[in-house]
């Protein structure tokens, strides 16, 4: 229930934000609008309170505003000048802009939201290097402070993270400044291209095999009817040693493990103080076409480690005002260069998103907490902002197009190749749409 609510709000607000630009600068430049709807089909609800039909429909799943348009229907003459298609093309390009930049207003407001009361950042700090990952191939190592990605210092995860999704946009190879232990300057290049496509793939969302969680070796998490809770594992175990060779950390136990489908593994564990000895056997399962060793327990988070990274950075209402433009910015110019490596085919389909995925995450994120959110939302502000400059027909940016080019003909497109642009454009969204569900159901349903 919650996530369709969260689902709802979402969609709610970002597309009556976006319609209210469209809405509210028609109005400046004297357009006669009739109709504001939230949602698509038969309206459950309605309004008119002056000259303006405001609707709401029951498809969430976009909105529109109508305007008095002569390409439409017969307009009374005392209208005619507050037609839309009767507007200089300036102002219909100041319309039509209105709704995406209004999306970008309402990212930068959310992000604002957000940042003015305290950001909680972690320290660029490793915790964790994963084996046989891009990473851990670079030489990660536990304990590096990260300096800088791609050349741009970083002071936090965060940045890590953005830092390397834009990098790996523009490179194969993501070149990474470190701080090791001693504490000496090198660097890593984070190559995914010899990992295959999911390597690849995570590297673009800025997983490359490493982050700041530190873990101890300690059983934290124990499946009620895995492997490991049958042969008399129990939460709080600390595991010492396997096979009699001594255990450093989690990483190793799970090396071991991972590596021993249907072997027999005798694992000295400290419980309460006092040593015990407990056998248990893998169960062989297959994983990304090899098979792997699983045993159904997970570990304990090294809580010292976590303060350790833990901060808060604070604003001032001007300084987190600026700061939130710049998000918006950062993460707009993103999602332009992560759909230009789409067309190129350096960024692939899977990573497109449709409204299962969205409704999911909406959900996810509103069960963690206002803050997180509302950076949901914001993200998905500026994805329909971009989204909708693209120069595609049936989009804002479409239309923009088209009046482009009417400033430089000196007269409009022709009804035909605009007629013609619609249907592609049509198809072209048709098929991202279809495309796009079918990555939820994968995503969602394990397809």
């Amino acid at each position: 229930m919650l996530t369709l609510l969260a689902f709802l709000v979402a969609i709610g607000l970002l597309v009556t934000f976006h319609e209210l630009g469209h809405y509210w600068v028609a109005k400046l430049c004297g357009v006669k609008v009739l109709r504001f709807s939230i949602g698509f089909g038969t309206p459950l609800l309605r309004f008119r309170p002056r000259e303006t039909e405001w609707v709401v429909c029951p498809i969430p799943l976009g909105g529109y505003v109508k305007m008095l348009d002569e390409r439409e229907g017969l307009v009374d003459e005392a209208d005619r000048p507050r037609a839309f298609n009767n507007q200089h093309v300036l102002k219909r390009m100041a319309i039509v802009s209105a709704g995406p930049l209004a999306n970008l207003l309402l990212a930068a407001l959310l992000y604002w939201a957000v940042i003015a009361q305290g950001v909680p950042q972690l320290h660029p700090l490793v915790g964790t290097v994963v084996e046989q990952t891009p990473a851990a191939a670079a030489g990660f190592k536990e304990g590096d402070r990260i300096l800088s990605v791609a050349g741009r210092p970083v002071a936090s995860w965060q940045e890590v993270r953005l830092g390397i999704v834009e990098a790996a946009m523009s490179s194969a190879v993501v070149r990474v400044e470190v701080q090791d232990a001693s504490g000496a300057r090198k660097r890593r290049d984070i190559d995914a291209r010899r990992f295959g496509e999911k390597a690849e793939q995570a590297l673009q969302q800025g997983d490359p095999g490493v982050s700041p969680a530190r873990f101890l070796a300690q059983v934290g998490v124990l499946e009620e009817k895995g492997v490991a809770a049958k042969a008399g594992l129990k939460v709080g175990d600390k595991l010492q040693a396997v096979n009699g060779v001594m255990l450093r950390n989690w990483e190793e136990w799970v090396h071991v493990v991972r590596n021993s489908p249907g072997k027999e593994l005798s694992v000295r564990v400290e419980r309460a103080g006092k040593p015990l000895e407990i056998k248990l056997r893998p169960q062989a399962v297959a994983q990304d076409d090899e098979v792997v060793g699983r045993i159904g327990v997970g570990p304990s988070p090294d809580r010292a480690w976590s303060d350790q990274l833990a901060f808060t950075r604070h604003y001032d209402a001007v300084g987190a005002f600026a700061a939130a433009w710049s998000k918006t910015g950062e993460t707009a110019w993103m999602s332009v260069k992560f759909l230009g490596n789409m067309l190129i085919g350096r960024a692939s389909l899977n990573n497109l998103s449709g409204p299962l995925t969205i409704a999911n995450v909406a959900g996810q994120t509103a069960r963690e907490g206002l803050t997180p959110y509302l950076e949901f939302l914001a993200l998905i502000s500026v994805s329909i902002g971009v989204l909708n400059l693209l120069p595609i027909p049936v989009l804002d940016g479409g239309h923009l197009m088209y009046y482009v080019a009417e400033l430089v003909r000196g007269k409009p497109v022709s009804e035909r190749v605009q007629l013609l642009g619609q249907k592609i454009g049509f198809i072209l969204l048709a098929s991202l749409m279809a495309f796009a569900m079918l990555n939820d159901f994968s995503r969602l349903f394990g397809g």
